[in-house]
């Protein structure tokens, strides 16, 4: 295996680069703040984004945590990439994290002025200064179950028509609390009257009987017991009811949804609702 480090201050655009980095020189995964990266794809890991605070995030980082540092070691082992990218604010950082993960040692290392502009560079600064932003390079897809509840955004970059890995290549942008917004938290009895909301502006739901949120660190499940009004297709309607309830909830909270179960308990000709029993 052949080991590359990639290092530059906090801050600077390293995960924003990687890709570029990895594509030049046809480096297969990446180790990117607690994560192991392979394809595009999050083989194994925790990120460093989603901790609470900043030391931990470091610790992180570093494979600290003997639990993480095997679990990400043994992945590496049983994927075997032939060249791998390392992530660090300094060539020591980078130094300690092969000889944790068990990793041959760098045989380049290359630093974050070597492949963004100074412009680049300073952009990356003030986005990550005022804004609080970060990059995972993998698509959101990859990323909601360990960011449920954090603002994300995807970032899509084009790439060259001779580039074999595809034409368009995603990136994630992501705004830990600590480093943004602070402490906060959506209670499920908010996500509730959210989904009721979505529900009363649906023609084919005539009452909501029951709704259910389940908060678990991976996303919520949501469970809805109505009453649809009379009329052809009721799987269909149900599953635009949930696609519905999904979109939104996603758009309004940045929570991955788990699961939705919809059961229908009824139908009815016309309008006329009762209040739904709530349980949070």
């Amino acid at each position: 295996m052949k080991v590359y480090g990639l290092t530059g201050r906090s801050g600077t655009g390293k995960s924003y680069q990687s890709m570029n980095v990895c594509r030049d020189r046809k480096i297969e995964g990446i180790i990117d703040d607690g994560l192991f990266i392979y394809r595009n794809a999050i083989q194994a890991g925790h990120s460093a984004k989603r901790d609470a605070n900043k030391v931990s995030a470091i610790k992180t980082a570093i494979f600290q945590d003997e639990k993480l540092r095997q679990e990400v070691a043994e992945k590496i082992r049983q994927v075997a990439p032939k060249s791998l990218l390392v992530l660090g604010t300094s060539e020591e950082m980078i130094l300690r994290i092969c000889q944790r993960l068990e990793l041959p040692q760098p045989s380049e290392m290359i630093h974050i002025e070597d492949v963004a502009s100074r412009d680049a560079i300073t952009t990356a600064l003030r986005q990550r200064k005022e804004q609080g932003k970060h990059v995972i390079p993998v698509p959101t897809v990859e990323i909601k179950p360990q960011f449920s509840g954090y603002f994300m955004t995807p970032l899509r970059i084009l790439r060259g028509k001779n580039d074999r890995q595809g034409a368009l290549q995603e990136k994630s942008v992501v705004r830990p609390t600590y480093s943004y917004l602070g402490e906060f938290t959506i209670s499920d009895r908010a996500v509730t009257e959210l989904i009721l909301y979505l529900c009363r502006h649906c023609r084919y739901v005539a009452e909501v009987l029951k709704c259910s949120v389940r908060s678990r660190p991976e996303g919520v499940r949501i469970s809805l017991s109505a009453v649809f009004y009379y009329g052809s297709g009721l799987q269909r309607r149900a599953e635009e009811l949930r696609a519905l309830v999904a979109d939104g909830v996603e758009t309004m909270t940045a929570f991955n949804i788990l699961a939705i179960d919809i059961e229908i308990r009824g139908l009815k000709p016309s309008g006329g609702r009762t209040k739904p029993e709530i349980q949070s």
